[in-house]
C-alpha cells in the first residue's frame, strides 16, 4: 500500500512540477503528505545501530576509556538526540565505555523518565534514579569504582556539538570526583570520530536527498523569463518545494537557497536582481530530511543572449574549469588523504586555468549539518591551516565539495563558478551520490 501511495505522490509532483508556478494552488499543496512520501524516519534504528557499532571504535579511535555525557531540561547537550538524551527532564548521566568484556552504555536517568528511556532499547542498562539522588553523584560513584584512566566530557574548545557542558556541571562533577578530576579529558575526538563517519542507511538517505535538491534547481531554472525573473523568485520556487514535500532548509532559512545571477556576495540571500541575458546564475541549496539530514549541492545555468545557442567560449572555459578542479578534488578523496591534499589537488589546476584566487575552501564533510563534523577540505593557499583540514579521510565519511573558477566583471565585481557536489568516501576512493552536473544549463531569452 506505501508503495501505491508513493507512486501516486510521484505523478501527482510531477504534474504540479510541469504546471506554471503561478497557477499552483493551495488545494495542490495540500495534496502532497510528507508522511506518504517519507514515511517514518529511521533514525531511532540508525541511532541505535551507530551506538553499537560506531561508537566503540570512536572510544577506541580518540583513545577514551569513558564518555560522559549530561542531559537535562531546556538547556540540553548538543549530543543529546544522538544518544537517547533528548527528552531528559531532571538531570540524567550517560556513560559510554570499553572494558575487558567489550562495550556498554550505563544511564543514571531520573525515575520519572528512566522507564520511557530504557523502552527505546538503545542503552544496556538504563538505571533509575529516585527523587532526591543525584544521577551525577551515582555516576561518579560507578567511575571511581571502574577506575577509569580518562573519562571524555563535552568541553571543547574546536567543536561546539562536543561543548555542551556547562561551566556549573563541570564544577560540581570536578567537586564530586576529586583527586579523579584529573582524569577528564575533552570529548572533541570521541565526537569527530563518531559523527563523521556515516553509515550505509544513511548515506542512502543522504543520496535521496541530494537527489532532489539537485532536481527542484534544475526545475526552478525552467520557470526564468528573462528581463522579469529575479534571484528572489528562484529561491520562492524552492521554498514551496520545501514546502510541499514537508522537508526543512538545509542550513539559515533567509540563505536558503542562495540565488545569484550577478557578482559574488558570498553566503547571502537572494535579492531582486533581474536575471538579464549573459547572466551566469547560482544555486546553492540544501534541504534538511527527517529533520535530520542535510545536502547541500549547487547548480549553474547561463542566461543565452539574442542570436547564442551555447555559452560563450570564455564562459565555457570557466565552467569546465571549476569542472574540472571538481573532479580532481574527487580523485584525490581517499582514506588515508588528508583534507589540506585535496584542497591542494584543485588548486593546482585552478591556477593553471587562470583563475582568480578563491578564498573558500574546496569542501567541507555534510550529513547532520550543512558543516557537519570531519576533515575540512581546505588551508592549502590559506594563511593557516585549519586543524581539520590536517585529519586523514577515512571510509564512510561524506563530503559537498567544489571545483572552482573566478574571474572579474566588467563592472569590476567578481563572479565565481563553484561546482558543488556531494560524495561518499569508499575503500579505494570516493564516488558522487548522484550524477554530477556535466553542462551549464542554458535559458532562452525568448519567451
Amino acid at each position: 500500500m506505501k508503495a501505491i501511495y508513493r507512486l501516486l505522490l510521484l505523478i501527482t509532483t510531477l504534474v504540479i512540477g510541469c504546471a506554471d508556478s503561478n497557477t499552483s494552488s493551495n488545494s495542490e499543496v495540500a495534496e502532497i503528505n510528507p508522511e506518504t512520501y517519507w514515511g517514518e524516519s529511521p533514525w531511532p534504528e540508525i541511532r541505535k545501530k551507530r551506538i553499537g557499532q560506531l561508537l566503540p571504535k570512536a572510544l577506541k579511535a580518540a583513545n577514551v576509556d569513558c564518555w560522559l555525557v549530561i542531559c537535562r531540561e531546556n538547556n540540553n547537550d548538543p549530543m543529546a538526540d544522538h544518544i537517547g538524551g533528548e527528552n531528559a527532564g531532571g538531570t540524567a548521566v550517560f556513560l559510554f565505555y570499553n572494558d575487558d568484556a567489550g562495550f556498554h552504555s550505563k544511564v543514571f536517568s531520573p525515575s520519572g523518565e528512566a522507564t520511557a528511556l530504557d523502552d527505546l532499547d538503545i542503552h544496556d542498562e538504563v538505571v533509575s534514579v529516585e527523587r532526591g539522588t543525584s544521577a551525577v553523584n551515582m555516576a561518579v560513584d560507578f567511575i571511581k569504582e571502574k577506575d577509569f584512566r580518562t573519562i571524555a566530557v563535552n568541553s571543547s574548545d574546536s567543536n561546539s556539538v562536543a561543548d555542551g557542558l556547562s561551566y556549573t556541571q563541570r564544577q560540581n562533577l570536578e567537586q564530586l570526583l576529586g583527586e579523579n578530576a584529573k582524569r577528564l579529558v575533552s570529548s572533541t575526538d570521541v565526537v569527530y570520530e563518531w559523527l563523521s563517519i556515516k553509515l550505509p542507511e544513511e548515506v542512502e538517505i543522504l543520496r535521496r536527498a541530494a537527489q532532489l535538491t539537485a532536481d527542484w534547481q534544475i526545475e526552478a531554472y525552467k520557470q526564468v523569463v528573462p528581463g522579469q525573473s529575479t534571484d528572489a523568485d528562484i529561491a520562492k520556487f524552492l521554498n514551496q518545494k520545501m514546502a510541499e514535500y514537508g522537508v526543512k532548509d538545509g542550513w539559515a532559512p533567509d540563505q536558503n537557497p542562495n540565488v545569484n545571477s550577478g557578482a559574488d556576495r558570498g553566503h547571502s540571500h537572494a535579492t531582486d536582481k533581474v536575471i538579464m541575458p549573459g547572466d551566469v546564475i547560482q544555486i546553492d541549496f540544501g534541504i534538511k530530511v527527517y529533520d535530520r539530514w542535510v545536502s547541500d549541492i549547487q547548480r549553474f545555468a547561463y542566461v543565452l543572449k539574442d542570436g547564442e545557442t551555447k555559452a560563450p567560449k570564455d564562459i565555457l572555459h570557466y565552467w569546465e574549469s571549476g569542472k574540472a578542479g571538481n573532479r580532481a578534488a574527487l580523485a584525490a578523496m581517499k582514506p588515508g588523504v588528508k583534507g589540506v591534499d585535496v584542497d591542494r589537488a584543485q588548486r593546482v589546476l585552478m591556477e593553471k586555468a587562470g583563475s582568480d584566487y578563491v578564498m573558500w575552501s574546496t569542501g567541507h564533510p555534510v550529513g547532520y549539518v550543512a558543516h557537519d563534523v570531519g576533515p575540512n577540505l581546505g588551508g592549502s593557499q590559506a594563511s593557516h591551516v585549519r586543524p581539520a583540514s590536517e585529519k586523514l579521510i577515512k571510509e564512510g565519511m561524506t563530503f559537498a565539495f567544489d571545483g572552482f573558477h573566478a574571474w572579474k566583471l566588467e563592472n569590476g565585481g567578481v563572479k565565481t563558478i563553484s561546482v558543488e557536489e556531494m560524495a561518499v568516501v569508499k575503500k579505494d576512493g570516493a564516488e558522487y551520490l548522484i550524477a554530477p552536473q556535466e553542462d551549464l544549463i542554458l535559458i532562452s531569452s525568448k519567451n
